[in-house]
């Protein structure tokens, strides 16, 4: 398991300058006042798992391309070496080529469980093709990725468009809103998310913007309301990683507008949960 930040903000799709790619130092601090052992599930992390940190990733000021490429190096030397990267920081739009860089890597197709209060699926944002708001649009691009196997969960609020919701089901990609999660409650849900992010596919990455969370548990990212609890997103991750988990990512968290860095601790905590996941689905595996 490698630790990677990614201290980049491109595009500014929002409104306003976020300083999320001040994450990476913020989420390291944040670490360092845990342990690894999680009484929920009686497992300590640190025991099952080898974590490593690979610093930062290299980012070049105002040049997305480029920095897009260091992020798909750095990923693809992990996967290289037979190891699951953990990526931390920055804005959404390096997502794809973590994911490029797995499905390079994987015998078969990807699929990927997105959680997130927006789509992220538009095709650019004032001609730039490397939106924060675009991601999810490169990854149904990447080849080895199974489009049907690509699911958007938590989608709410104003702040999605038409469009992308069009675009989402052309391709064939699954959309649960968080009505659908109150409606049809958590674990129905997430038992189809899993499903379908693993049927006809040989790995599974997990990518989670900050406001999948409600606003009042996340005062270090985006104003978005009717979201996730802590307790849900724990749930989810940890479910996500025990059915199996090649890689993931926590982006968007703003430690400028959180002088407490609590968005940085609870990153650390979700973090744990899906580590937590990943250690014992590793034992069952073994039985």
């Amino acid at each position: 398991m490698v630790f990677l930040g990614v201290p980049w903000e491109g595009t500014i799709t929002w409104g306003t300058f976020s300083g999320c790619e001040l994450a990476t130092k913020t989420i390291r601090h944040a670490s360092a006042r845990y342990g690894g052992y999680l009484p929920e599930y009686d497992v300590d992390v640190l025991e099952r798992l080898i974590l490593g940190d690979g610093g930062d990733v290299r980012v070049v000021p105002g040049d997305s391309e480029s920095t897009m490429a260091e992020v798909h190096a750095a990923a693809s030397g992990v996967y290289a070496n037979g190891a699951m990267p953990v990526f931390i920081g920055g804005d959404h739009s390096y997502t794809p080529e973590v994911i490029r860089a797995l499905a390079e890597h994987t015998d078969g197709e990807v699929g990927v469980i997105h959680l997130d209060a927006h789509l992220d699926n538009m095709p650019e944002f004032g001609g730039d093709p490397y939106p924060r708001c675009g991601p999810l649009h490169r990854v149904l691009q990447c080849p080895g990725v199974r489009k049907r196997s690509v699911v958007h969960l938590g989608i709410r609020g104003p702040r999605n468009a038409p469009l992308q919701m069009a675009l989402a089901r052309e391709a064939g990609s699954r959309v649960m809103t968080m009505k659908e999660v109150r409606d049809r409650g958590l674990d129905k849900v997430l038992e189809e998310a899993l499903d379908r992010a693993h049927e006809g596919t040989r790995a599974v990455y997990l990518t989670i913007c900050s406001d999948i969370l409600d606003a009042a548990t996340n005062p270090g990212g985006p104003p978005d309301f009717d979201g996730m609890t802590s307790h849900e997103l724990f749930q989810v991750v940890h479910r996500v990683a025990l059915a199996g988990l090649r890689g993931m990512d926590f982006v968007e968290v703003y430690p400028l507008q959180d002088p407490h860095h609590r968005s940085s601790h609870l990153a650390v905590w979700t973090v744990l949960h899906a580590l937590a996941g990943v250690a014992l689905g590793s034992l069952q595996s073994r039985s």
